[in-house]
């Protein structure tokens, strides 16, 4: 086993090349299912209503997922331009949804007979979506699951428990792409649940899988929960879609809580324009359905990737730009372009965008044409319609073209000061 800073160096080494695929998707759907959706209380209802084991594992037999769900997620998450799906293998209850040799709690030997796990990933394969695989490091269901966290001997058979049962899922569908830890409780280090020994023992069976910062270990991206948070290292907000529950709750009382498009693709705008991704949620029904209040709102949001996809996906230049001086748009940037998504269309047929003082050569409003412009000093002026063109969800994106990466300076009257040039 290598130690810890050798290896740091060696996943340092291959990260860029590792990680290329993951920058460039900037939008990926989550997707929590398991007993739980049974109860429509959310996924920690074991937990936070106290049930004993033996009572909860009666949920396994009448969980019954119905056939092809797994395709009717990812059919969704490809019409909503994500291009890569995490799948709860195993939430905190401990129910497997393998065919696993290691947990025989596990959804071949109860409820539905069936690998929902291979499913999964016949579906993910067949939207040409990259395939995430969420695995708690909590579980409820095993009795040295807490035991652990004091007593040498459970520590011992917990983890070789956690080894294998990842192991599995890492050796019997092909290429996984994300390894998604969650929950690193009880223990309070990666030494305690010996994440150092293991995840070097996984990435040795997927050379190219990227694994994130939940064992206690940075490794490759860092996971906000709830939060846009921008990160100085890669970094990935995960939501839920109403901010209530990550698992199944009544989809009519849920809708007044749940995101519209236009709340998604501001979301998109924080993360994309700060080197980040955003992994939105879903909580399907027991049946597996999509809940409704999730479906048109993406579908709305892949209509408007289809125009505007360019300000979204791929390498970003991390930036101080993304203020205007009327603060109704924001930025994402790649080196000499910037794009302006506008949330307020401005009244009096001209846009002024301030702060930048090199030389805009072009601009165009992404789907729908050039622009007349006009600069002078740190203010270019664009010419407007009276409406936004964007007729998706009505938040058109501007691409100003500058002759290098331009430097943006907001200050109320700093052009003047300095004289900046009148390019016009």
């Amino acid at each position: 086993m290598l130690c810890k800073s050798d290896y740091e160096t060696q996943i340092a080494s291959t990260r860029d090349e590792r990680m290329d695929w993951w920058r460039q998707a900037r939008f990926g759907m989550f997707v929590h299912y398991g007993l739980y959706s049974q109860l429509g209380r959310m996924e920690w209802a074991m937990g936070v209503e106290n049930w004993e084991v033996g009572e909860y594992k009666k949920l396994a037999e009448s969980f019954n997922p119905k056939p092809r769900a797994p395709r009717e997620w990812c059919a969704l998450a490809k019409k909503a331009g994500m291009k890569y799906v995490v799948f709860t293998t195993r939430h905190h209850e401990g129910f497997s949804l393998w065919d696993s040799k290691v947990n025989p709690f596990n959804s071949v030997n109860y409820g539905p007979k069936r690998d929902i796990v291979k499913e999964f990933v016949e579906a993910c394969r067949k939207f040409d979506l990259k395939i995430g695989f969420y695995t708690s490091l909590m579980d409820w269901h095993h009795p040295d699951g807490t035991k652990c966290a004091y007593d040498s001997e459970a520590r011992g058979r917990f983890t070789k428990y956690i080894r294998d049962l990842n192991t599995e899922l890492l050796t019997q569908y092909g290429k996984i792409d994300v390894l998604w830890y969650d929950m690193a409780f009880p223990m309070e280090s990666w030494e305690g649940w010996d994440s150092l020994s293991r995840n070097e023992y996984l990435r040795s069976l997927q050379p190219q899988i990227i694994i994130n910062n939940r064992s206690r270990l940075d490794e490759d991206f860092g996971t906000p929960e709830g939060e846009l948070r921008s990160e100085e290292k890669d970094w990935e907000a995960c939501m839920t879609f109403n901010d209530i529950s990550w698992g199944y709750v009544d989809s009519v009382q849920a809708a007044p809580f749940s995101y519209t498009p236009q709340r998604i693709v501001k979301m998109l705008n924080k993360c994309s324009g700060n080197n980040g991704n955003l992994l939105l949620n879903i909580g399907p029904k027991p049946d597996g359905s999509v809940p409704e209040e999730a479906i048109k709102p993406l579908e709305e949001v892949g209509k408007w990737l289809e125009v505007n996809g360019e300000a979204v996906y791929g390498n970003m230049t991390r930036k101080k730009h993304g203020l205007t001086s009327i603060g109704i748009a924001q930025g994402s940037q790649k080196k000499n372009k910037v794009y302006l998504w506008n949330w307020i269309w401005p009244h009096g047929g001209e846009f002024p965008i301030a702060g930048y003082s090199t030389k805009c050569t072009g601009v165009r409003i992404l789907g729908y044409g050039n622009a007349d412009f006009e600069q002078r000093g740190y203010r270019i002026t664009v010419k407007i319609p009276d409406a936004s063109p964007d007729n998706i969800l009505g938040i058109a994106v501007f691409e100003l073209t500058f002759e290098k990466e331009p430097e943006f300076i907001f200050m109320p009257g700093y052009g003047s000061l300095r004289g900046g040039k009148n390019y016009n």
